[in-house]
């Protein structure tokens, strides 16, 4: 788990909004000679460098500097909220961007002599930019930018930006840079769906792995290989790949696309009502997953999802790698993916959803998590909190190395998430799905404001055919609704 974490230490920073500009310029007090790598000096002195080659690497060197301190305070950023990031990710990509247009123009006739720079530092900010991207997909639900991080994963692979780490650099930590951004880079193919290339890049990543645990005596082989295997796990759990009625290959994707989007029945009145926001919530005991991503979570996203398009294809910019301009507005609910919270966690997330709903909308609810069933029989009853409900991370304080779990058997559980819990909530409009063995404890959910409340639960039974199709791979709704596209967000 620590390896993931390190993969995706900022992945809940999620994060942008794209070139906005920026004032900034390198201060005048810097001088070249503070900056300058040591490939500058030898034969060669330093006031050999022509003035404006000095001026290029100082400059270089900033943006550079300046990148990484701002790339740096993305993960310091609020988790919640819609607006209070965006002004920090302007600058972090306004500066992104000069960066990589400086190197592209100076690269040739100065960094790579002057400076020293490697292929690998070049794919390193290539790297940070496909992770911008692809925090900007996180925060915005915007598909479209999942493919402007994957131009840049690409063009890394393409490119052998990494190639020669193992071979020129006998550094350990280059080593786990290279590992990292193909962890990142599966991540963004299995949302896009493209099941062939994430396989040879799982063959890719095991044979890294492999010539890295085999030339270093590093702790984390077993962290790397619990990798592999659960994104093979992953990739057996979710086949998307079918055959159709002419026995041709075709991709199964979750997301609801324009041309298959159901029409609407004659007479039927379309409500005043739009999913604006989202939480997914992945809580299940020995549940299939990758990184901080279950199935059920993978799929549901998706649901919630209309299919990506190609900025390129809108901005013209089709054989270029540069990042580029925001795409048409096409709204997607909002989502917060909350892998295994705590409570207070849960809550603080479902508050900050709930304060900035806008009006005439619906917070949807996704609950796939293991069952919490009441113990006992309580001799006093509280509506809402006498059936269970569903786990949240327990985080038990430890005491003398032993888990405290004693409790008065007429006491609630203190780590589920009750119906009742849910009840402040429907002050607003409220769509619940809940996705669990103790669904049942949601059944007779009270509505006490009025409001529009929808619950949908999964069945505590199943037909015997149903539950040989379904073992192994998680909780039961999603064979019945996630393997196409839900259309709420319409």
């Amino acid at each position: 788990r620590s390896i993931l974490c390190h993969i995706f230490h900022d992945s809940r920073t999620k994060v942008p909004q794209l070139l906005i500009a920026s004032t900034e310029s390198p201060p005048s007090t810097i001088k070249a000679r503070t900056i300058v790598p040591d490939v500058m000096t030898g034969a060669e002195t330093e006031d050999d460098i022509p003035l404006a080659e000095r001026k290029t690497v100082t400059d270089f060197c900033y943006l550079l500097d300046k990148s990484k301190q701002l790339f740096n305070g993305l993960r310091d950023l609020p988790q919640y909220g819609h607006k209070q990031w965006q002004s920090y990710f302007g600058r972090t990509f306004d500066v992104y961007t000069k960066l990589w247009k400086f190197q592209q123009q100076h690269r040739l006739q100065v960094l790579d002599n002057r400076y020293g720079l490697k292929r690998w530092q070049i794919g390193e900010v290539a790297s940070k930019i496909g992770q911008l991207y692809y925090h900007y997909y996180l925060r915005t639900s915007e598909t479209s930018y999942l493919n402007e991080a994957f131009s840049f994963y690409s063009a890394i692979r393409q490119r052998s930006y990494y190639f020669q780490v193992n071979k020129e650099d006998s550094r350990p930590e280059l080593v786990v840079k290279k590992l990292r951004y193909y962890a990142r880079y599966i991540v963004v193919c299995l949302l896009l769906n493209k099941m062939d290339l994430v396989k040879v890049l799982v063959k890719e990543l095991s044979e890294e792995i492999e010539d890295y645990t085999q030339r270093f005596n590093t702790e984390d082989q077993l962290e790397w290989n619990l990798v592999l295997q659960e994104v093979a796990a992953f990739i057996e759990a979710d086949p998307t790949v079918v055959l159709n009625d002419n026995n041709s290959m075709v991709v199964i994707s979750h997301r609801l696309q324009e041309e298959s989007a159901p029409p609407l029945e004659q007479g039927m009145v379309v409500g005043q009502l739009v999913l604006a926001d989202a939480l997914i919530i992945g809580n299940c005991n020995n549940q299939v997953k990758f990184s901080e991503l279950t199935i059920d979570m993978f799929r549901m996203l998706q649901a919630l999802e209309r299919e990506p398009v190609n900025l390129a294809t809108q901005t013209s910019k089709q054989g270029t790698l540069e990042p580029n301009e925001k795409p048409a507005k096409r709204e997607n609910p909002h989502k917060y993916l909350l892998y295994k919270p705590t409570f207070s966690q849960l809550f603080t997330f479902l508050s900050a959803s709930f304060k900035e709903l806008p009006a005439n909308s619906v917070l949807l609810i996704y609950l796939s998590a293991t069952g919490v069933f009441p113990t006992g029989h309580s001799d006093y009853e509280v509506g809402g909190y006498d059936f269970g409900g569903v786990l949240t991370n327990t985080n038990r304080d430890i005491v003398n190395g032993e888990t405290v779990q004693k409790r008065i058997q007429a006491q609630k559980e203190m780590h589920c998430l009750h119906p009742g819990d849910l009840f402040p909530f429907t002050r607003k409009p409220l769509f619940i799905i809940v996705d669990s063995s103790n669904s049942a404890a949601y059944k007779n959910f009270t509505n006490l404001f009025g409001q529009p409340l929808v619950c949908l639960l999964s069945p505590t039974m199943y037909p015997k055919t149903v539950q040989a199709s379904n073992e192994g791979f998680g909780r039961g709704l999603k064979n019945f609704y996630a393997k196409s596209s839900v259309t709420l967000g319409r």
